[in-house]
């Protein structure tokens, strides 16, 4: 863990890089059981390997901890994460809101944490795979909704489109739909490209050919079709950009500055706090790429 850890974005202090939120309190956890502190000790492996999955049972430690030296008192709470910390927060949204007074507005918001149900390029299930491991290795399905684990494998209920049909607290969404994570991990893995075909595309969007392109608007399909009932939920907000990115809602630069991306001309932090506020509802679709000119697209292809 790095020494000092940077509080920027919507963890930042100014008030003009961060309006709604700069004055709060701000709570930064760290987690290490890789599963989104959904790990159980039953699934710790008895054969003297000195791996500990208690993920679940940090999430409630800490959770004790905070209400403990003040949280209880908080009149408003916001749930909020990035990648797997945005999958954390889907899956204990609902357990976050129970262990706060009812008078207290509580929400939730989840940073590049939608991962897709996707197949790869070569039509396999990588992605699904992988959190099956996860889920049997580390003994997560105990975290997830029970109708859900009732109905389904439960490595399908670890997808965030599944979860979000159960989560009763209002929840915020902040995605790329050419979300560079998953593009690398779920869309393009390694294995899937033998020859090397994608190797900068996967680096750098403005390195895709037409036909890659094409892919990966398919890919942005997909996250559009997955989101297409939580668009109907009153409550629920969003913020869909058209960037090649992974977390924004850290990054002060990205967050709210002059040079931040934009759909209608609104920040991802003034999206954040109209929906939070109850200012406005916020369903905010970006078009396709390349249409956005504020869009900050990483790009690994430079040394």
């Amino acid at each position: 863990m790095e020494s000092p850890v940077p509080f920027s974005g919507i963890l930042g202090r100014d008030p003009s890089q961060n309006p709604d939120f700069f004055n709060w309190n701000k709570v930064k956890i760290r987690y290490c059981d890789g599963a989104s502190f959904a790990s159980h000790p039953e699934s710790e492996p008895k054969n003297g390997k000195s791996l500990f999955f208690r993920g679940q049972l940090i999430w409630e430690a800490l959770m004790d901890e905070l209400l403990s030296i003040g949280m209880s008192n908080a009149k408003q709470a916001l749930l909020s994460g990035c990648s797997a910390g945005g999958l954390a927060t889907l899956i204990h949204c609902d357990s976050f809101r129970e262990l706060l007074p009812k008078d207290t507005t509580v929400k939730c918001l989840a940073d590049a944490g939608f991962f897709l149900d996707e197949k790869d390029i070569l039509g396999n299930r990588t992605m699904r795979s992988f959190y099956n491991d996860v889920v049997h290795l580390q003994g997560v399905s105990k975290s997830l909704h029970k109708d859900c684990v009732a109905r389904m494998e439960p490595s399908k209920c670890l997808f965030p489109q599944e979860i979000i049909k159960n989560i009763k607290t209002p929840v915020f969404l902040v995605n790329p739909a050419y979300d560079i994570w998953q593009i690398q991990n779920i869309l393009i893995p390694d294995a899937s490209d033998p020859h090397g075909n994608w190797q900068n595309c996967r680096l750098s969007i403005r390195s895709c050919n037409s036909s890659q392109i094409g892919i990966l608007q398919g890919f942005r399909n997909s996250l559009l079709r997955a989101l297409g009932e939580f668009q109907k939920i009153k409550e629920g907000g969003m913020f869909i950009n058209s960037c090649f990115i992974h977390c924004q809602t850290w990054m002060a630069e990205i967050w709210h500055s002059a040079k931040s991306p934009r759909i209608n001309n609104r920040t991802i932090a003034e999206s954040v706090g109209d929906w939070f506020f109850n200012r406005k509802a916020v369903k905010q679709i970006d078009c396709p790429y390349p249409c956005n000119p504020t869009c900050y697209h990483l790009d690994f292809t430079r040394g």
